[in-house]
């Protein structure tokens, strides 16, 4: 998914460097986009009908239009070209990308906290998108870069940039301050999904949260595969590199059209139930110094906002437990956190059995598992791979011990995943019973993406400073001890508080 791959060595097709290659696909069809900023803020589901439409036409079109290349002839004196490298990206354009995605995520975080303007956010998205998504075809990942980190700590031959260091890190610097603002207008994966967002339709809640596991799973096998040398599934199975690029295998078009068709009434799929990345990004929101608030005053109970967020994402006021209710809470809380440790041992021993099938995502341990329970293969012409091996010089024993090794780091690997599942289970079933006392309606930090739809749905409107015009505020002595009526703002005419 990034270009540093490119830069250990010209003669050394390296694993991430053939996976580039293979999700690089046609770009002919890069401007069609252009045809949203026609698109009228005021007409939103329009807007998000015909883009839509575009992308459904536009996407099978590419698929429909792809050539079709014959099988190579190797008898008739066919010569195999010497395969070449092509030359990386320029540096100086990497620092560029990095400016204006630390740009884009300061516009978002001053939409967000500062101007609260749900239109500047969206707008804003638009233009990650464009530039993100179509321009630079999805290859600038903050996501996918997961995966050259785990690489590098674990492969001393493997050379990372500091531009995909810095696309790793700045996003969740961003979020420890200001919350999920890179998921609100920078990541184009999920700007495509909220973008597609119709009638969306709320999951219950033990649902949500038994697919917010899936997750963690992803992370921790993106992870170990990528330390391993093994693939970087992140890219690989990215749903949207194909509609960004307008050519993929059809069973990835198929996948991205699926995932879009989903995301009109299950908001952001991607985000919410897979995206790795969002697990690092929801721990550091989780304590972020600023975070998105739905009224700039006073909460005064409207309850607008309740059913205005398409990710579930609103906690609503509580009610004080009972006397007993605290105490069952506490026993049950109790249990779970002592149930942890043995959440962490059966997960990294259930990994841990799963190793050897784990192991065979390396070529390495698949070739030589291949060939030692079908040594007939080595006469068979056909098989590149196995014809590649022999060519090496590489002795079958020699093979067998690389195996071995990698086999011996995947079992390691499989114990460290388990052990983070474990615990990661372990520590959702602890949370049912912490109880969190709230007065007002308030974002969930952990999975708000800051996209500023409640802002919109909020009556209240900001309270205005009397410091600014040199004016202190007089107090009344009759209105001592009486809560202030905050301001209400008029509804719009067709905007979210009509009725």
């Amino acid at each position: 998914m990034n270009n540093e791959s490119q830069n250990i060595n010209k003669n050394t097709v390296t694993k991430p460097e053939v996976l580039h290659r293979k999700l690089n696909g046609n770009t002919e069809w890069k401007s069609y986009f252009s045809s949203l900023c026609g698109c009228s803020v005021f007409s939103v589901v329009k807007f998000k009908i015909t883009f839509f439409i575009l992308f459904l036409l536009i996407s099978f079109s590419s698929f429909s239009q792809q050539q079709r290349f014959p099988k190579p002839e190797f008898e008739t004196g066919y010569t195999q070209p010497t395969p070449t490298t092509p030359e990386p990206r320029a540096l100086a354009w990497e620092y560029i990308d990095v400016s204006v995605l630390v740009l884009v995520m300061s516009l978002a975080a001053w939409f967000a906290l500062k101007r609260r303007s749900r239109k500047g956010l969206l707008w804003l998205s638009v233009f990650s998108l464009v530039y993100f998504g179509f321009i630079r075809e999805g290859c600038v990942c903050s996501i996918g870069s997961i995966q050259n980190i785990a690489l590098t700590l674990f492969d001393p031959a493997y050379a990372i940039s500091i531009p995909i260091i810095l696309f790793f890190v700045m996003p969740l610097i961003f979020t420890l301050f200001f919350g999920r603002v890179f998921c609100a207008s920078a990541c184009p994966l999920g700007v495509i999904q909220d973008l597609v967002i119709i009638k969306p339709v709320s999951l219950p809640v033990w649902l949500r949260k038994s697919l917010g596991l899936i997750p963690y799973i992803y992370l921790g096998l993106a992870v170990l595969l990528a330390a391993t040398g093994s693939e970087f599934i992140i890219c690989r199975y990215d749903p949207f590199v194909g509609i960004f690029r307008m050519g993929a295998e059809f069973t990835m078009i198929i996948l991205g059209i699926a995932f879009l068709l989903l995301g009109m009434f299950v908001a952001r799929p991607y985000c919410r139930f897979l995206c790795p990345y969002g697990v690092l990004l929801g721990w550091m929101s989780k304590f972020s110094a600023k975070h998105l608030s739905i009224t700039p005053a006073e909460c005064i109970q409207c309850k607008l906002c309740e059913n205005s967020c398409p990710f579930d994402a609103i906690d609503a006021p509580t009610e004080t437990l009972k006397t007993d209710e605290k105490k069952l809470n506490k026993k049950r809380f109790s249990i779970f956190l002592l149930l942890i440790p043995v959440w962490i041992f059966l997960g990294g021993f259930a990994m841990s059995k799963a190793h050897s099938f784990l192991s065979k995502a390396h070529p390495d341990v698949y070739l030589a598992e291949l060939l030692i329970q079908h040594p007939e293969l080595k006469e068979d012409p056909d098989n590149i791979d196995i014809q590649t091996f022999l060519s090496s010089g590489k002795t079958m024993e020699h093979l067998v011990t690389e195996a071995k090794e990698i086999k011996q780091k995947y079992y390691t690997g499989s114990w460290i995943l388990g052990s983070f599942l474990g615990l990661a289970i372990g520590i959702l079933l602890m949370n049912q019973y912490v109880f969190r006392r709230r007065k007002d309606y308030t974002p969930n930090k952990v999975d708000c993406y800051s996209c500023g739809r409640c802002m919109d749905y909020c009556p209240v409107k900001p309270t205005p400073n009397p410091s600014r015009e040199g004016n202190e505020p007089t107090p009344n002595p009759s209105e001592e001890g009486n809560k202030a009526t905050p301001n209400l703002r008029q509804p719009e005419e067709g905007g979210p508080l009509q009725k």
